[in-house]
């Protein structure tokens, strides 16, 4: 990964910036709650009609499921623990629910089996149907596929792997494979827990403590992690070539001593979401793999009393990621809702969430089309649609920090505005630590 510096100074300089006023870990009053309204009204329309404006109150009677809501790489299938409503107090059963998204009507179907699952267990989908899910039992991690026949469930057992904790990566983009970290203190194991020939595989072991977990490509093969060494230090992104048996080269190094972690990558356009404290605190920033300019940390992507974190890239936008739509997820006193932003356009849009949205969950269609999942006391199953919004009208001024749409659009500027320089991409690891001026 090239991306290894930030732009506007050297690394050396971006750790002993200005941290700023130190974030309260409980916020008051998140910026741009008022403002989501008048953004949130326009092109965010799901099956049940309009999303309201503003952040979404919570719907006190939905379940509360464990885990998240996990979806297939290209969005067809959706999965997660779920449980009907019941009264307060009240034990309920959790049992896998299995969403199809593809089809002209989204629709939920259940799986459970003869017992309750636990509320730790995970679930994973696959492109044909079927629902991977990890129980614990003692100290093992048992694995099974799960698909409806009939009005029952069938289940395939795959196997168990001995160990005290695995976490699920997202599925693989092949929409067959799944694979599980064992996270250790001194090395972290690889496991191939779907797809195999044999049931659970191991395949790498990684030196240090790994977490994570973003695929640099649509084959499958290359995984990004986040990595602390033995013995300490700051966390670093690697890739991780599983074709290689494991081998791990540097994907992030934004400076010596900074945490950079990757959150997320577009095979298509080769955009990087990326979390370093590089510049003196954590912030978000945005880098391109395979490019020789440096990461680039927007203050628009960072408002006040607020946690920003992105969870989907627009497909499709060949060579051109500065154009690639980003769904933000945006939590604050308020609740969850949604952000939009492009590279190019240098604003935070801020949007409703529909009621009963699984908070980070969601895909883009290649026309810049944001799918929401959410149920709630309406509809069980359902999916709003919302146009990204356009980056129309003039752009914040060379170097300034103020709004440019009066307060009502929650947009600041990322940085002055300085022209293209024309580089030659370098390979992963080997990208100059500033920015050098382009020859007479």
């Amino acid at each position: 990964m090239t991306a290894c510096a930030i732009e506007g100074g050297t690394a050396g300089a971006a750790t002993t910036a200005d941290p700023g006023p130190e974030e309260s870990g409980e916020p008051e009053e998140p910026v741009g709650a008022e403002s989501a309204g008048a953004e949130g009204t326009a092109g965010a329309e799901g099956a049940a009609g309009a999303v309201p404006a503003g952040p979404a109150a919570p719907w006190a009677e939905a379940p509360r499921a464990p885990g998240t809501f996990t979806l297939t790489a290209d969005g067809a299938y959706g999965a997660r623990l779920t449980a009907a409503p019941g009264a307060p107090g009240e034990q309920r059963a959790w049992y896998p629910e299995r969403w199809t998204l593809d089809g002209p009507e989204p629709y939920a179907v259940p799986l459970p089996l003869h017992q309750p699952e636990e509320p730790d267990a995970q679930v994973v989908p696959l492109a044909d149907g079927r629902v991977l899910i990890r129980r614990r039992v003692a100290d093992r991690q048992m694995f099974s596929l799960l698909y409806p026949t009939g009005p029952a469930t069938g289940e395939l057992t795959l196997g168990a792997v001995e160990c005290d904790g695995m976490t699920l990566l997202p599925p693989s983009p092949d929409g067959s494979s799944v694979y599980g970290l064992s996270p250790g203190d001194h090395s972290s194991l690889l496991w191939l827990v779907a797809g195999g020939a044999f049931g659970p595989e191991l395949v790498a072991e990684i030196p240090g403590h790994c977490s994570g977990g973003v695929w640099l490509d649509r084959a499958g093969r290359m995984l990004a992690l986040d990595r602390q060494l033995p013995g300490g230090g700051p966390v670093k992104a690697v890739a991780v070539d599983l074709e290689r048996n494991g081998e791990v080269t540097p994907l992030l190094q934004i400076a010596p001593e900074s945490n950079d972690r990757l959150l997320l990558a577009d095979a298509d356009s080769g955009l990087l979401l990326i979390r370093s404290d590089a510049p003196g605190h954590d912030r978000l920033g945005w880098g391109v793999l395979g490019s020789c300019l440096p990461v680039r940390f927007p203050e628009c992507l960072r408002p006040a009393d607020v946690a920003v974190t992105p969870f989907a890239v627009q497909p499709g936008q060949m060579l051109m990621p500065e154009s690639c739509a980003v769904a933000l997820r945006i939590d604050g006193a308020a609740g969850s809702w949604v952000g939009i932003w492009r590279p190019q356009g240098r604003r935070l849009h801020q949007l409703a969430a529909p009621e009963g949205w699984s908070a980070g969950a969601g895909y883009w269609s290649r026309d810049g089309v944001l799918h929401l999942p959410y149920a709630n006391a309406a509809t069980p199953c359902a999916v709003a649609r919302i146009e990204a919004p356009g980056d129309d009208g003039p752009l914040p001024e060379t170097g300034g920090t103020g709004r440019t749409d009066g307060g009502t659009g929650g947009t600041e500027p990322s940085g002055a505005v300085t022209p293209p320089v024309v580089c030659k991409p370098v390979p992963l690891g080997q990208a100059p630590l500033h920015r050098t001026a382009p020859p007479d």
